[in-house]
């Protein structure tokens, strides 16, 4: 019988720390991301439900994958982003499983839908003659049915069996609700739920990606010669890689909002320019509101006036210089069509290797934080 006075009402989140002011770039910088993750599947969605061309398997298992990016991160960001902001980061006993329900479920959806893509890959190359007879959408909407079931029951059997169990602890050291962080801190025989998560794991990420590497070099011994680029792309990348690379889905964007087929230049992008318009401005306010916090403090605080944080000023200034010659300039192009400066692709490379460096740098700042706070006398 459960005892439902050893379970608290609510979980506290410990890897949060006071981080001050700063709190306030890193919600920005996460809302960003999480507007930029929306908007970037979308519009894959969009395309390939609007273009009948797109309605076949591969695609649809593309379309499956963005809509479940959507539904993971609709299951973290918000209480992410609303923790950064707290002060309290409490979270309801129940808030906390329908958290785990959702991150769970997404992630296992997202191996399982991925095995499936290559066996359709495999079937494709290795199989063509045979393609259209193993893999009709009513055979995709059954596969993808499966995965989807299966991953549900097996992620619902597994939070209900820890929902049972007697929780003694309500501090979770996590950013997230973990099933396995509440099984620690659970005072009662965890022995099933351990080894239902063995059994979760090998069939839902272990098993998935196994099949996905046979199938990788069962197609890369049949096309010796073939493409290594279509190849060698990684399958656990974001999804948005599909619709970036295949000419398809690039051609279908190009009809739907009405722009030309090139994207590497400058040129009437239709209603699609929007989009680039915003996200293009999205990272240039990015850019401007975390250099000038990090000159503002640096300035202020006394104790920053030494060579380290001198130079790490300096960086900030001529990066608010650089980009204030590059970013207005094509923001403008962009809006209006212009395609007397740049390229498209540009962007795109500026985003890679300018935001992600930066994101894991203060990825990394906040895990040195938290290791400082811990190791400080008390």
């Amino acid at each position: 019988m459960r005892n439902f006075t050893q379970n608290p009402a609510y979980f506290q989140f410990t890897l949060f720390t006071d981080y001050g002011r700063l709190r306030y770039l890193f919600f920005t910088l996460c809302s960003l991301v999480y507007v930029m993750i929306i908007s970037a599947n979308m519009v894959i969605i969009v395309t390939i439900l609007l273009e009948k061309s797109l309605h076949q398997p591969m695609y649809i298992f593309i379309c499956c994958l963005t809509v479940n990016s959507l539904y993971g991160s609709a299951g973290f960001f918000p209480r992410f982003l609303a923790d950064l902001l707290s002060g309290s980061h409490l979270i309801s006993y129940t808030a906390c499983f329908i958290q785990m329900y959702v991150i769970y479920t997404y992630a296992s959806c997202e191996f399982t839908i991925l095995g499936i893509m290559a066996y359709d890959r495999f079937v494709a190359i290795c199989q063509p003659l045979h393609y259209h007879t193993k893999m009709t959408i009513r055979k995709t909407v059954i596969l993808w049915g499966i995965a989807v079931t299966f991953s549900n029951f097996i992620i619902g059997y597994s939070i209900c069996l820890t929902s049972e169990l007697p929780i003694c602890e309500n501090k979770i050291p996590r950013i997230y609700c973990s099933n396995l962080a509440l099984m620690k801190n659970s005072c009662g025989d965890t022995t099933h739920g351990d080894i239902l998560g063995y059994v979760i794991f090998a069939t839902t990420v272990f098993m998935p990606l196994l099949y996905v590497l046979y199938t990788y070099v069962r197609i890369l011994i049949v096309c010796k010669k073939g493409s290594a680029e279509y190849l060698m792309v990684p399958s656990m990348n974001n999804p948005l890689i599909y619709g970036l690379k295949l000419p398809q889905i690039r051609a279908a964007v190009s009809r739907r909002f009405n722009i030309r087929t090139k994207f590497t230049l400058f040129t009437d992008y239709g209603r699609l320019r929007y989009l680039f318009f915003l996200l293009s401005l999205l990272i240039y306010m990015m850019i401007i509101s975390a250099n000038m916090v990090i000159i503002v403090t640096i300035l202020l605080e006394k104790a920053l006036h030494q060579p380290m944080y001198i130079f790490i000023c300096c960086l900030s200034i001529n990066s608010l210089y650089g980009s204030a010659g590059f970013f207005p300039r094509a923001v403008v192009n962009i809006s209006c069509g212009d395609s007397t400066h740049g390229d498209i692709v540009g962007y795109f490379i500026i985003f890679s290797t300018v935001f992600i460096p930066l994101f894991f740098v203060i990825y990394s700042y906040i895990r040195i934080l938290v290791v400082c706070k811990e190791a400080a006398p008390k």
